[in-house]
């Protein structure tokens, strides 16, 4: 259960933070887009991810049916998604760039409540 705590303080404060910088400064999500078109940082992210993503597996790989799930899928998804940038860079920036476009506002706004639901779960700052 610490594990599970201590992750959950990371991805929501993680979540909330980079939701809070991109309303702050919304320049930074064409040049986030601008690069994955570069494969050279495409490779450097997948690299990032796939470590991120084996370092919460590795610490955290249990499937519960609660709200500790979501780190495990969270874990699960970075890394498969340094495994595709890695292995399909070209199919993975063309992906990303028309999934973008369409629905980064409302990712943003999941992440958001999403990182919000995580620090609830650790500070108990809502009481239901």
């Amino acid at each position: 259960m610490a594990n599970s705590i201590l992750l959950a303080e990371f991805w929501g404060w993680y979540l909330i933070i980079f939701f809070g910088l991109i309303i702050i400064n919304t320049k930074r999500i064409k040049q986030m887009l601008d690069y994955v078109k570069d494969e050279k940082f495409l490779l450097l992210i997948s690299f990032i991810a796939i470590i991120i993503g084996l370092i919460n597996i590795i610490t955290h790989n249990i499937w519960p049916s609660d709200w500790r799930i979501i780190i495990t899928l969270i874990g699960w998804l970075v890394l498969f998604k340094g495994i595709v940038f890695f292995s399909f860079p070209d199919i993975a920036k063309n992906q990303v760039l028309k999934f973008s476009v369409k629905w980064l506002p409302f990712v943003l706004i999941f992440l958001f409540f999403m990182g919000l639901y995580l620090l609830n779960k650790v500070y108990n700052f809502i009481i239901y």
